[in-house]
């Protein structure tokens, strides 16, 4: 019979929580650079494409953006009484296709489809919240989801620099509609840019709309599973959630 060593009790908690943390930015390493991926298998960089949009396009993004997140924040609270959470592979494939819709007719027909999307987006990550034991109808699990959607994006190399924002609680500190329009839009407003200017391209927009859109329900996805795994983990471990991000960063920085 092999030797082994039994370890005390708090030992093996110490290792399953290192287990957890492993596993944790693994897959938040694998969540970064999607989209990038995603685009280079089809030939198509990432750099400027913000700037090949219209420049009323370019001009209205916040504004735009602003207006699909409090119209998603407004469907996807009102009909979780009405559909029920779908798994993760359904909420990609799901957007995939409106990306597809979106992308036959250029820019035009991806604005409409943009409110829609990030409504999906939103009810994916509400659905990651419910997985992990939490309630999307609570109100700090209801910023917590929104605050998923300020991460960087799939088009991005993150090494853990969203992490610790993600764990803020400027949400419940700013208030709501007006925590949307000055923290959230700012930065989600680019990431939607990137999503247009991809389903913008002439002849490939189509696919480039069911691409991307696959790409940025995978990601976001994701990083809802860091996001509410890492607070779950806080909970049932009675480990304070700044060490489990400073244990994240550590093993993410190791990497770059």
């Amino acid at each position: 019979m092999d030797d082994f060593e039994i370890l005390p009790a708090a030992a093996q908690d110490v290792l399953d929580i290192e287990a957890e943390l492993d596993a944790l930015a693994k897959r938040y390493r694998d969540a970064s650079g999607l989209g990038i991926k995603v685009l280079g298998l089809l030939g198509l960089p990432v750099s400027g494409m913000i700037s090949s949009l219209p420049k009323d396009v370019q001009s209205g993004l916040s504004k735009g953006t602003d207006l699909a997140l409090k119209q998603a924040v407004k469907l996807a609270d009102g009909s979780r009484g009405l559909l029920k959470d779908q798994p993760d592979w359904v909420n990609a494939s799901l957007t995939a296709a409106l990306g597809a819709a979106g992308g036959l007719g250029g820019v035009t027909s991806s604005l409409a489809e943009l409110p829609v999307t990030v409504t999906v987006l939103l009810r994916a990550i509400q659905a990651v919240a419910a997985q992990h034991g939490f309630d999307p109808s609570q109100e700090s699990v209801r910023f917590d989801c929104l605050q998923v959607l300020a991460a960087n994006g799939p088009f991005t190399e993150d090494t853990g620099a969203d992490l610790s924002m993600l764990e803020q609680r400027a949400g419940l500190a700013v208030g709501g509609t007006t925590w949307i329009s000055s923290v959230l839009v700012p930065r989600l407003a680019p990431v939607m840019g990137q999503k247009l200017a991809a389903q913008a391209v002439p002849v490939i927009g189509a696919a480039m709309g069911a691409a991307t859109n696959f790409a940025y329900t995978s990601y976001y996805q994701d990083i809802a599973h860091v996001h509410f795994g890492l607070r779950k983990l806080a909970i049932s471990a009675d480990v304070p959630p700044e060490q489990l991000i400073e244990g994240m960063l550590e093993r993410l920085g190791e990497d770059t």
